[in-house]
């Protein structure tokens, strides 16, 4: 039996992230615009950016969901620990590499953890 690749997963944990970048709705839209762009992922409808978990100060701040033609992108963003965690899942091929990079340098991350997933 042939395997069938049905996507491709990057996983993204980054820790000492610059508070000023994970805690701006408009930073956050850029980089899920920038992001699109360089990784050649097509939107889908606009990105969910709510900003919620006030009731503790550990779980508060803001999620990105974007919808792309071959999946979604998401992201969750602690103020308090300074870390962002994101998923890029796409049933199209996309250079990880690149999306690595350009995540670290754009949230001035000074520590980065990632697994590539093929499924």
């Amino acid at each position: 039996m042939d395997k069938k690749i049905f996507g491709y997963e990057l996983v993204i944990n980054l820790y000492e992230c610059d508070i000023d970048m994970i805690s701006s709705k408009k930073k956050l839209q850029e980089y899920v615009d920038k992001l699109c762009d360089l990784i050649k992922m097509v939107k889908y409808g606009k990105t969910l950016l709510p900003y919620f978990g006030e009731n503790a100060a550990f779980t508060k701040g803001y999620t990105l969901v974007q919808l792309i033609e071959t999946s979604s992108i998401t992201g969750h963003f602690s103020e308090f620990w300074k870390t962002a965690y994101i998923n890029i899942f796409s049933c199209k091929a996309y250079d990880h590499k690149i999306a690595r990079k350009f995540t670290r340098d754009f949230f001035k991350a000074k520590k980065i953890k990632t697994k590539y997933l093929i499924r």
